[in-house]
């Protein structure tokens, strides 16, 4: 038996998760490659023109992947607080795959904590259905949530290393399916890089700080992983040269959280670079070049 990982948004939160528990069930996983301009011009022949760049390449990756295992890891998060709520993609991610693609097998769990589904009992759902006990299942999720939290620390700690540097310090903002895509969030990396730019990203500030550091751009933030990003740059704005955002066309909650941001920036140095195709970077690379400028220049804008 092999269950394929789809390496595009849930995967970038979850993958330690995933991995480990799988791992630790010593059931096979397969991930998908690396996102490739073939990667999206496959999820957009799936896809519908309104849909996310990031989705599109999400779907691209399934599309890989289907012919390479027995089972698709597809969740459906909708809360993973009572009160709050994840981007309506994570909702229908499930439904959507599943009638996107009415062939493939689908193993799925479900969070949603305003109706009392939780983390733990998904992949206790998990477990039963690829065969093994509620003990099995539970002591193989306790060990991951283990590796999960210690891959957080670890996190932390590179951007505190980062921090050190006596080089010039950017915080690259964003959600990490992007941040960490090939296509996307790599080119941008790869450049800066290329540039002696100590980066540091948003997903790596401490997790029990970010209601704190939330709350004093806004308290009204809906969506959970947003709030990492508003209280990403709180965190780390005073700590850095300045800021980038990346973001995929046309994300809402996205364009409201930058809108927060960029209106508290005061002369923090930042630059938002929305994606909507991929076909040339040539004026993404212009922009990187004239912002890298501006910042050994000493202008705020």
């Amino acid at each position: 038996m092999k269950i394929g990982l789809p390496k595009a948004l849930l995967y970038y939160y979850y993958a330690p998760l995933w991995k480990a528990f799988f791992n630790e069930l010593n059931v096979d996983i397969i991930e998908s490659n690396d996102t490739t301009a073939k990667t999206l011009i496959l999820g957009k022949e799936k896809s519908i023109d309104e849909s996310c760049l990031a989705l599109k390449i999400y779907l691209g990756h399934i599309e890989e992947l289907k012919d390479k295992c027995d089972y698709i890891l597809v969740p459906r998060i909708y809360s993973i607080t009572k009160s709050e709520q994840v981007c309506t993609n994570f909702n229908a991610l499930y439904d959507l795959v599943r009638n996107t693609f009415p062939d493939i097998k689908i193993l799925n769990y479900n969070i949603d904590l305003k109706h009392h589904h939780s983390e733990k009992n998904g992949f206790i759902k998990i477990g039963k259905e690829l065969g093994f006990s509620i003990i099995e299942s539970l002591n193989a999720y306790n060990k991951a949530k283990e590796i999960e939290k210690n891959y957080y620390k670890n996190e932390e700690k590179k951007a505190k290393e980062e921090l050190r540097s006596n080089k010039t310090k950017i915080l690259l903002l964003g959600h990490p399916y992007i941040l960490n895509d090939n296509l996307i969030g790599k080119s941008i990396t790869n450049y800066l890089k290329k540039n002696n730019i100590s980066i540091i990203y948003s997903y790596q500030i401490p997790k029990d700080l970010i209601e704190f550091n939330c709350s004093k751009i806004s308290q009204k933030i809906h969506f959970t992983m947003n709030k990492e990003q508003v209280a990403a740059f709180n965190y780390f704005k005073d700590k850095v040269d300045g800021t980038i955002i990346l973001t995929a066309f046309p994300c809402g909650p996205d364009s409201l959280s930058n809108e927060m941001i960029i209106r508290k920036r005061k002369k923090h140095p930042t630059l938002l670079l929305t994606f909507e195709d991929l076909t040339n970077n040539t004026a993404v690379i212009t922009r990187l070049e004239s912002f890298l400028d501006m910042l050994k220049g000493g202008i705020h804008l």
